[in-house]
């Protein structure tokens, strides 16, 4: 195509132009000016239509295939259509891409400004997880005979996500009883997330399942190992206010500090205390851990309060603060659940007019 064609193609002409490609296309008849008078919303008459399509097939966009005949599309007005088309919707898939760059880039400032708020205006250790899909289904449950004594069981969540567990039997188990149970399995887990295996679900099944009950514990703990694995693995953790620690001589001992610290560096480990505290969260939405109550070895001097956010589509993260036995409870709870509100509100279904995340009001003034 001529680069003239292009500039001489106005917004009017390029309207019409488009309804005679998509009107033909639709009909496979030729189009005259009547019907582009009706698709289009120029407001025009039927004349300046026809002066414009005469135009247009001078341009060598139409052509009208015999006297009193509409018009139909040359070759070249449907390189012009799709080469605008192509560019259009790589326009738009740019302006996409440029948006969750923005958003992610944002969202990860935001976090960061978060943890180190919190850690500052409560002066103890803040840790928070960046959302992470938390939605993964199991899709299939295969058991399979390898011995008289031992079972096969393969584990498929969404992603197409395999878990191949071994099973060691304490009695001997029938063909037709494996067959059973991958029924049972299927018909009560399949579709379901690890938040929808709720213990009376699971009781329910292990009756059914009778004497190879300890078959579903098995079942169950591989679906949940393939779950926390693939959330695990691509879960960002941000932490602030390590050397708060020592502000607490009940945690400033040497090597207490040093495990707790250490610890505050191993990803993994804070990711694995993470979806605890998510699967654990109770109805207020915050979870308390007093000394051995805590999962993790170097954390059970301390106490840590937890509080599950949510962005709507699964997307869900935690947010946790570490401090002695003796911390503010009171100010620590209602800082995490300010904090949850706003992050739900600047992240969530888009609904909510944004805002800062401010939480003076309630309980954590920014002032340091």
């Amino acid at each position: 195509m001529k680069e003239l064609d292009v500039v001489e193609l106005d917004a009017r002409k390029i309207t019409i132009l488009n309804a005679i490609i998509q009107t033909y296309l639709k009909t496979g008849e030729p189009v005259g000016s009547r019907t582009i008078s009706k698709y289009t919303d120029l407001n025009l008459s039927s004349a300046t239509i026809r002066n414009e399509m005469s135009d247009l097939e001078e341009m060598g966009f139409i052509i009208q295939p015999h006297t009193s005949a509409g018009r139909i599309p040359t070759d070249q007005a449907y390189r012009f259509y799709v080469d605008r088309l192509v560019a259009e919707k790589t326009e738009q898939v740019t302006a996409m891409n440029s948006l969750m760059i923005a958003k992610t880039s944002r969202m990860e400032e935001v976090l960061k400004q978060v943890v180190k708020l919190l850690a500052s205006n409560t002066n103890y250790t803040a840790m928070l997880s960046a959302p992470s899909y938390k939605r993964n289904k199991v899709k299939f449950i295969q058991l399979s005979r390898l011995s008289a004594r031992q079972l096969l069981n393969v584990v498929v969540i969404d992603g197409n996500i395999v878990k191949n567990h071994l099973i060691d039997l304490a009695e001997d188990i029938s063909d037709e009883q494996i067959l059973k149970l991958n029924l049972l399995l299927n018909t009560r887990f399949n579709g379901l997330t690890l938040a929808d295996i709720n213990l009376g679900l699971i009781s329910n099944v292990k009756e059914e399942a009778g004497i190879h009950s300890a078959i579903v514990n098995e079942v169950l703990d591989t679906i949940a190992e393939v779950i926390r694995a693939e959330t695990d693995e691509n879960m960002q953790i941000y932490t602030s206010g390590a050397n708060n620690i020592f502000r607490y001589p009940e945690l400033a001992d040497s090597e207490s500090a040093s495990r707790l610290i250490s610890t505050l560096e191993e990803k993994d480990v804070l990711a694995d205390f993470m979806q605890v505290a998510e699967e654990q969260e109770d109805d207020s939405g915050i979870q308390v851990y007093i000394g051995d109550e805590s999962p993790v070895e170097s954390m059970k001097d301390c106490s840590v309060v937890t509080a599950t956010y949510e962005l709507g589509d699964g997307l869900q993260g935690t947010i946790g603060i570490i401090g002695p036995k003796r911390m503010d409870y009171e100010h620590v709870m209602r800082s995490l659940k300010t904090v949850k509100a706003a992050l739900s509100d600047v992240f969530g279904t888009g609904d909510s007019p944004q805002r800062e995340i401010n939480t003076e009001s309630e309980g954590v003034d920014q002032s340091g």
